[in-house]
């Protein structure tokens, strides 16, 4: 059963409940589809082709040209389809613990899964840099040195966040807006 959804202009953000429970609650962040950056690198390698095919027909040049243009064109329009996200989802099943998927465009599925009594404390975490300002929701794990992302690939803006952060805390037991650690133990 779908309970909500968020959108803006590069993400939209579904929360859903499965099985008659509800116990399993699902976040997903998707990426929207935009047409103009597909349409940028086919419009690019189709450029590079008929510049080659000129080159190779006209000028009278060698057919290395034309395999080297044919080449880079391919490789063009692979790195940027390739390691692209469709969308990534948090499943929350508070006995057992938290499912992350990220889902890419070339359809491999990344699977990542954190038990329950691993997670100390989930933190939203605002990032700094001189340029831009974004959130990031990071999980604080017993036994780890670092945090673990919770989106690796993606970054929704904060009110795609929150509902999965407070979800994430009623799953492990944490009061919202604790900020000690003592509420963890």
């Amino acid at each position: 059963m779908t309970e909500f959804s968020i959108a803006n202009r590069r993400y939209g953000y579904l929360h859903e409940r499965k099985w008659p429970s509800e116990a399993i609650d699902m976040h997903h962040v998707m990426v929207r589809k935009s047409n103009g950056k597909g349409f940028f690198v086919f419009f690019s390698a189709l450029i590079v082709l008929a510049n080659a095919s000129y080159l190779f027909l006209v000028k009278n040049k060698s057919i290395s040209v034309l395999l080297w243009s044919f080449f880079f064109s391919v490789f063009l329009v692979k790195l940027m389809f390739w390691k692209r996200v469709m969308k990534e989802s948090v499943m929350v099943m508070p006995t057992f613990g938290v499912q992350l998927e990220t889902h890419y465009l070339s359809g491999r599925i990344v699977h990542r899964f954190v038990p329950i009594g691993k997670i100390l404390k989930p933190v939203l975490l605002e990032c700094v840099s001189p340029i831009t300002c974004c959130w990031s929701l990071s999980l604080l794990l017993r036994g780890e040195a670092e945090l673990m992302l919770v989106f690796k690939e993606l970054q929704p803006p904060v009110k795609m966040l929150i509902p999965i952060w407070k979800a994430l805390c009623d799953a492990s037991g944490i009061k919202e807006g604790s900020d000690t650690l003592e509420d963890v133990s």
